[in-house]
């Protein structure tokens, strides 16, 4: 695949410093600015002032300024404007993403190195995988630390039109499907790192980061509830769309933020089917039921009223 993954995003918020906090108590290495690192990713968020939470930019990467010219052109058949900067590895393009009003911003940029660690034993009816020691995810005591940003979901008052940008503009692939409500795509090797549901006003749902392996979804969720249980949306669970283990929070914006481990990986496109789902396989294989407030945020009326609020 010409793309690779996403490489940052930047989110406005009313309440930048409370909302900088919370990232920082996630995980996610403060760089100064209101500029945020993961472990493996780099530099993948920023935060800006705006009168309500919303996606300002998303940041995908490219392998070579060829696929540029080629996604110039996709988007220019889209008649969408395009801003073409730089060249060789400095090469980007800029388009306005046309119903939620975020701009893409696609780059020459290398992919990310993440070491393979040593996986995670489990023990098993008939297999002793660990023996004669506790189990590593008890042992831990650091603080969690998301590795990288896996993926992003935006509501969207047309949803088809917002799917059309990514895949006929900018070169995204469909894995799943929820029909008439979501599409999950993808510009990497993970089952999605963009998510377009349909919604009644544009908004940005929540933003999703890899950890390590269940445990550290666990315990980066049990550490930002300590003392503020007000976080806690939805979880421990396990999705069936992705397949991935996860705990979703909320941040003093409004915005949902995601631990998940274990996700679906896409090696080969000739051996992936993309599905169709519907009602609850949607949204979980086991967990408890989602709230109604994950469904539709608290705040979404006070949006398409424009009585913005940090929810």
């Amino acid at each position: 695949m010409a793309l690779h993954r996403l490489t940052s995003i930047t989110v406005g918020v009313p309440n930048v410093a409370e909302t900088a906090a919370y990232y920082a108590d996630f995980g996610l290495e403060p760089l100064g600015g209101n500029v945020f690192a993961t472990a493996d990713g780099g530099e993948q968020f920023r935060l800006v002032h705006a009168d309500r939470r919303r996606l300002v930019e998303i940041g995908i990467g490219a392998e070579d300024p060829d696929d540029l010219a080629r996604i110039e052109r996709q988007l220019r058949g889209l008649d969408l404007g395009v801003e073409r900067t730089g060249a060789g590895s400095g090469a980007r393009l800029v388009a306005e993403e046309p119903i939620a009003g975020f701009r893409a911003v696609i780059s020459v940029a290398p992919r990310i190195d993440q070491q393979r660690i040593e996986p995670t034993r489990y023990n098993g009816p008939g297999r002793v995988d660990r023996a004669n020691t506790r189990a590593r995810g008890i042992l831990r005591e650091g603080a969690v630390t998301p590795r990288k940003l896996g993926h992003v979901v935006i509501g969207s008052t047309d949803q088809a039109a917002t799917q059309r940008f990514f895949t006929e503009g900018i070169g995204f692939k469909v894995s799943d499907v929820v029909p008439s409500i979501a599409s999950f795509m993808r510009c990497s090797t993970d089952h999605h790192n963009v998510l377009v549901q349909q919604a009644p006003v544009n908004f940005l749902h929540h933003t999703s980061w890899q950890v390590e392996d269940v445990d550290e979804v666990g315990r980066g969720a049990m550490s930002m509830l300590e003392g503020n249980p007000e976080r806690h949306v939805w979880g421990l669970g396990r999705h069936h769309v992705g397949s991935n283990f996860f705990w979703y929070l909320k941040d003093p914006a409004g915005n949902f933020s995601e631990y998940y481990s274990d996700i679906d990986c896409i090696v080969d496109d000739a051996l992936w089917e993309p599905g169709t789902w519907e009602g609850a396989k949607g949204l979980f294989s086991w967990g408890p039921p989602p709230p109604p407030s994950f469904v539709m945020p608290e705040d979404v009326a006070a949006m398409m009223t424009g009585a913005h609020s940090a929810g």
